[in-house]
């Protein structure tokens, strides 16, 4: 371990473990990095009863650590945040519990460092450090721009608290950057974003995203489950957290605008809808012909493999997806919006196919279809790409020089 009498306090604003969603899948590679340069203290929040039950696992990778029930409502962190004239996604992640954890750590542990993974969790870093203690924050994407582009898009009380909400994160986030020792982002596009909008720029750094390669292998894909074995016709499927607003809009214009384009050439063709929490909106497209909603699943490597092609036809995407890197690993044809492609190192039409609206999107996708070869060859192009460019131990490389202050 590097400078072993000096230790890391982790703040993230959820709980790193499993690796199973987008930001949980980084913040575990960071967390699992980070805890061999040195002793790591973990301060988190958990979304439900099972973010709770990880203490085994964290306690092989943590020095000690402190995972709280995010129990705020969503009505109590915005009459907290109008109040407080602060942005409602800091309210909504604040817990005295938590405080006092990261105050006693600080107090009691040789700290060296604090990593914070999320801009929403700044608030729990004191205004004043004990001298030599660095400040890494990794904000892994403008968030505040998600909730301008809302507000641009939106009317009425919803469309007003989205432009605020971009407004006030906005502020906060740049205010963060100035006293952080280091800034990260996922990409260099969302770093400049960053320092467009007055970010400290001198302190800015990238650290790209990665694949667990050995576990997205397509030859490690168990055989097909029941339910999926009993889908016919190809299968375009989109893995994520579907209670998330993008993946939410994303599958509803798909569902409702691209799939009957595509079912018109391919009538048996399905979409399938792969991620926990469907929200209702999610649900109700089970209704539409050649949709189906799975819910949770045991492992989507069984699904990505099925997959004739894989879309991600986000409109509002930040930074890196990991739902695309993850299926272009499992060697499957990708088609994937401009936004959901932006952060990507990788060449459309070699590696992945980018789509513009529906017409596009059905274009790419039938053409995949008519074209086995093709499209065995774009899937076996992307993964080579991310073999060769997103490994976890070369994205995550120059973590120890900023946490550490040298390259240990």
């Amino acid at each position: 371990m590097v400078e072993s009498a000096r230790e890391i306090l982790f703040i993230a604003h959820r709980v790193p473990y499993p690796p199973d969603r987008g930001d949980k899948i980084r913040s575990y590679h960071e967390l699992r990095h980070l805890a061999k340069i040195a002793p790591v203290h973990l301060a988190a929040l958990g979304d439900d009863a099972r973010d709770l039950t990880h203490g085994a696992a964290l306690g092989s990778l943590t020095a000690s650590h402190c995972v709280r029930p995010r129990a705020k409502s969503r009505a109590r962190a915005a009459a907290e945040g109008l109040l407080r004239s602060e942005p409602l996604s800091v309210t909504l992640f604040r817990d005295a519990v938590l405080h006092d954890y990261v105050r006693r750590v600080l107090a009691t542990r040789p700290i060296g460092a604090i990593f914070v993974f999320s801009g929403n969790m700044a608030a729990y870093v004191p205004a004043r450090l004990p001298e030599g203690v660095r400040f890494v924050m990794d904000f892994c994407d403008a968030d505040s721009r998600k909730f301008a582009a809302y507000g641009e898009q939106g009317r009425g009380p919803m469309g007003w608290i989205n432009r605020r909400e971009g407004r006030l994160l906005g502020a906060m986030e740049i205010a963060v950057s100035h006293r952080a020792d280091a800034s990260l982002f996922v990409s260099a596009a969302e770093a400049a974003v960053f320092a467009d909008m007055g970010g400290q720029a001198d302190r800015l750094a990238v650290i790209g995203n990665g694949v667990d390669m050995i576990h997205f292998d397509p030859a490690r894909a168990h055989a097909s489950p029941a339910r999926l074995a009993s889908v016919p016709g190809p299968k375009i499927v989109f893995t994520g957290q579907m209670d998330y607003r993008p993946n939410i809009e994303a599958v509803t214009d798909f569902a409702t605008q691209t799939l009957p384009l595509i079912r018109a050439a391919y009538p048996s063709a399905h979409f399938l809808i792969v991620g926990r929490n469907p929200d209702d909106a999610v649900q109700a497209l089970a209704k539409l012909p050649g949709v189906i909603v799975t819910g949770e699943v045991a492992d989507t490597r069984d699904w990505l493999a099925a997959a004739a092609v894989v879309v991600a036809p986000l409109k509002i995407a930040r930074g890196v997806q990991n739902k695309v890197l993850e299926a272009m690993a499992m060697a499957r044809p990708v088609v994937a919006s401009a936004a959901a492609a932006e952060g990507i190192d990788a060449q459309a039409g070699r590696d992945l196919l980018v789509a513009a609206d529906a017409e596009e999107e059905a274009r790419a996708i039938i053409g995949l279809l008519s074209d086995p070869l093709r499209a065995a060859a774009l899937g076996q192009a992307g993964r080579e790409q991310v073999e060769a460019r997103y490994g976890w131990d070369a994205a995550l490389a120059p973590l120890t020089r900023l946490v550490t202050g040298h390259d240990g």
